[in-house]
């Protein structure tokens, strides 16, 4: 094989007729390649590209980007997948080309088709006169869960319902693009078309320079400019917010990265309140009104009050708020009626009577079978044709009757006739196929593009240049879909002259407003935020300890030789259950490490405490930076069992629990030293002193409370743990001495491992808190804070180390009165800034029956 990529689109694997896979290769046009095997003329510069680049040089190239994908945490949920949320984003590293033409074509029709989409809604949500005059049959409106009563009569500002349209679009063998579904409610993927698209640039800047791509970042400052003009007040500086269903959606990172990158607040449910008929965000500082809300949302999920009783996504009075004028929601509650797939089949003679035009771009031929000479016609071609349900909110799947066996499709023939309104037939299309990199060659698979309109503030649209083009997972696959294993290519619009360098990001000559102020922190965010910081530390505090014991069990071989091993096997017993009573070790201690490391059915184990890092840390994305995201993502590779036909080895484990530590210390210094100090870090910092200060708690209360007749190996055990060691050493050399051990992990404020300085800095981060001012006296939570600090500080470590009848009581005391406040201190913050209308994350995971059905109408 040759070092270069010879002719890559040329490849004879590639040529038409040609059997490059086990099957027969796909069927249909070719995006690449026309009938006589050449490159077609726009994609000749990409061809010379990758040419140049070279075989090795790409497969490296995209090897960093895949990698580069894992690092950044770009996910996407596939329902009922192993992985879950943490599964990869799947991206092809050779994009789809589009050449000027067809982009300026495909443009035209698709803003006419949006312009008639909302003009529909205007009339179905108004007058209703297309109904009275028999242009589109009420049975495809009012028996619509899409169509939406209480939402009809409200006046939308400007007449704008759709302020992000979609449309799938496939070429058929004829090599014409036709639509084949519309997303009017909550269309998913523009996130994923730009992260796409920023992989791409990175890994072929060339081939993007040469090709002249199109840029889309002046597609997203159109939607941004769009979404600030809707305020109904506050136009200077307005509050939108991104509301999403939450972490288990299946776009939940498309949620996150577009907040971030639009500067919007990601919200839940849970994190707005309406009150007086306003919308108000639960920050820190009490309520913020919100102007504008982008929902990701789909429309009978978002107001339990007025749409859906079952329904715990959503924000109750959202409907009458909006009727009020105060709040602008985009896209506009009841849009969804307009996804029922058999409204394209009514859409020619729409857009006569509404527009006086003819439509420039044509759906897939549809038909409703609710009209007798349709259900004729799809009876009599039955084999030909695609079957679905005509409301997508009964998540039926679709059918291809030449797919059946002859006793299925008699079943299939009985219910159309039985019940034929319920059901839309459409051609089945013989979808075109772009070239995808399987391993190290080129093949085929079909393909299906999403394009993108925004609503711009002069009362028309502007289309995406560009897209999200989903493949096929094979040759063969009826269906293009991402839950069924599909994936993703960038799209690139390709110009005729040079494109624009217009971004988002500030330019180096444009002048900025001076700020150190980071908006107002959401109570739900800074509730996982705490907690994220409470299970990182309960994960490193977990990990320490294994390790210590590992070591022993390494070194030692056993009990006998290590009178300090039973301590620690009882403090790790407590850290699973505090109310563990003290016993002698019986069993063999690898039989305890083991389940305690790798054992994620129990929820104190280490992967279980790790999994719960990452599972928090996906749900604040979007405040936390990406090396810290990367160092969380991270932690799951280190959970694994390694590899052994014998199971693991103590080794083994030790070197998996000691590049833990050095993971989960990299969070650490991430925290401390890269986050500003507003309210998220305060949550943050809180959540991990508190859990250290119980991990201190704990360990000193298993060790040293009940004395060992051999003390000092256990002290020295207790100090590697606390990592003191070190310090101790430097201060009192090789003597090991119970107080001043004490007075070190106890006292000792200087010692960043101390209770005391654990404390000290609680107290601190208490203090920073924001609460109403003019208040007298000080909060619950600043006396709980000082109670337990002042107690410690009261400590005389030469006391706490007297020992009777084979105990130390005055550090039994201390110890069960300093844990006796931090639960406290704990329910106090929890009740004062971080409680919700909704189960907090990380206490309860949400019904996915009703996350799955949330974005059922959108599914990538």
């Amino acid at each position: 094989m040759s070092d270069g990529l010879t002719e890559p689109l040329t490849d004879p694997r590639l040529a038409p007729g040609t059997d490059f896979r086990s099957g027969a290769e796909p069927s249909g046009y070719y995006e690449a390649v026309d009938d006589a095997g050449e490159p077609r003329p726009h994609w000749a510069a990409f061809d010379d590209a990758l040419r140049e680049l070279g075989r090795d040089e790409l497969a490296g190239r995209w090897r960093e980007a895949k990698q580069l994908i894992r690092e950044n945490g770009v996910t996407y949920n596939v329902y009922g997948d192993p992985h879950g949320i943490a599964r990869p984003w799947q991206l092809d590293p050779i994009p789809l080309l589009v050449p000027t033409h067809e982009s300026v074509f495909l443009g035209r029709g698709l803003i006419q088709r949006a312009k008639l989409m909302e003009l529909v809604l205007t009339d179905l949500y108004g007058p209703q006169r297309l109904l009275k005059d028999g242009l589109i049959p009420p049975q495809l409106v009012f028996p619509n869960p899409g169509f939406l009563r209480p939402v009809h009569g409200i006046k939308v500002p400007g007449g704008r319902y759709l302020h992000l349209y979609a449309a799938n679009l496939g070429r058929g063998s004829d090599g014409n693009w036709r639509v084949i579904g519309d997303r009017t409610q909550a269309p998913s993927g523009a996130g994923y078309a730009l992260e796409n698209r920023i992989v791409m640039t990175r890994t072929l800047p060339e081939a993007f320079r040469d090709c002249r791509v199109h840029r889309l970042a002046l597609f997203f400052q159109t939607f941004r400019d769009t979404l600030r003009a809707l305020a109904p007040r506050n136009k200077d500086n307005p509050r939108v917010v991104l509301l999403t269903p939450g972490p288990y959606n299946e776009t939940y990172f498309e949620h996150a990265y577009l907040a971030r990158y639009l500067g919007y607040t990601l919200v839940e449910g849970g994190d707005l309140t309406v009150r007086d008929n306003r919308v108000y965000l639960k920050v820190l500082g009490g309520l913020q009104p919100v102007d504008v809300i982008f929902r990701r949302l789909d429309d009978d999920f978002c107001d339990p009050l007025e749409l859906r009783p079952d329904s715990f996504l959503g924000v109750p009075g959202l409907v009458h708020a909006a009727r009020s004028g105060n709040v602008v929601v985009a896209n506009a509650l009841g849009t969804g009626v307009l996804e029922t797939p058999a409204l394209p089949a009514f859409l020619p003679r729409l857009c006569r009577a509404v527009l006086g035009e003819e439509l420039k771009l044509e759906s897939v031929a549809t038909w409703w079978c609710g009209e007798p000479d349709s259900l004729r016609y799809v009876l009599d071609h039955l084999s030909q044709l695609v079957i679905k349900p005509v409301f997508p909110a009964t998540r039926i799947e679709p059918v291809f009757p030449a797919e059946l066996t002859a006793a299925q499709r008699i079943a299939l023939v009985e219910r159309l006739q039985a019940r034929p309104w319920d059901f839309v037939a459409q051609d089945r299309l013989d979808l075109s196929s772009a070239p995808v990199l399987d391993g190290d060659r080129l093949v085929r698979r079909k393909l299906v593009v999403r394009a993108y309109l925004a609503a711009d503030t002069n009362g028309g649209f502007m289309c995406m240049p560009g897209g999200l083009t989903r493949v096929s997972a094979s040759p063969d696959t009826t269906v293009v879909s991402m839950q069924r294993g599909g994936g993703s290519k960038d799209t690139w619009v390709l110009a005729d002259a040079a494109v624009s360098d217009f971004s988002l990001l500030p330019g180096s000559g444009q002048r900025v407003v001076l700020t150190r102020s980071g908006g107002n922190l959401p109570s739900r965010a800074a509730d996982n935020l705490y907690w994220l910081g409470r299970y990182a530390e309960r994960a490193e505090g977990l990990t320490r300890l294994l390790r210590g014991i590992v070591v022993r069990i390494t070194e030692r071989s056993g009990l006998v030789d290590s009178p300090e091993l039973p301590h620690l096997l009882h403090a790790l017993a407590i850290t699973a259950d505090p109310k563990c009573p003290r016993g002698e070790v019986e069993c063999d201690p690898l039989d305890r490490v083991f389940p305690a490391v790798f054992d994620s059915s129990d929820p104190n184990s280490l992967a279980s405490v790790v999994n719960a890092v990452r599972s928090v840390a996906s749900v604040v994305r979007d405040l936390i930076s990406l090396d810290m995201w990367r160092v969380v993502n991270s932690l799951g590779e280190l959970t694994r069992p390694p590899v052994d036909d014998d199971g693991p080895t103590p080794a083994a484990v030790l070197d998996l629990l000691n590049r833990t530590v050095v993971t989960l210390a990299a969070f650490g210094g991430l925290a401390t030293e890269s986050m500003t100090r507003g309210e998220g870090w305060r949550f943050l910092d809180l959540g991990r002193k508190l859990e250290r200060s119980l991990h201190t708690i704990g360990l000193i209360r298993a060790t040293l409370v009940n004395v060992s007749p051999q003390e000092g190996p256990v002290l020295d055990a207790v100090l590697e743990v606390a990592d003191s060691g070190m310090t101790y050493r430097r201060r009192y050399m090789s003597s090991l001495r119970a107080e001043a051990v004490l007075d070190l992990l106890v006292d000792d404020e200087t010692n960043p491992r101390s209770l005391a300085s654990q404390l000290a800095a609680l107290a601190e981060d208490v203090d920073h808190l924001p609460r109403s001012t003019g208040l007298a006296g000080r909060a619950p939570e600043q006396r709980f804070a000082l109670a337990a600090l002042g107690s410690v500080r009261m400590a005389e470590p030469e006391r706490l180390a007297v020992v009777e009848e084979g105990t130390r009581p005055a550090l039994k005391v201390l110890l069960d009165h300093v844990a006796g406040w931090l639960p406290i201190l704990s329910d106090a913050i929890t009740q004062q800034y971080l409680s919700h209308l909704q189960t907090s994350r990380h206490l309860a995971r949400p019904d996915l029956t009703l996350l799955t059905a949330a974005d059922s109408g959108d599914r990538l």
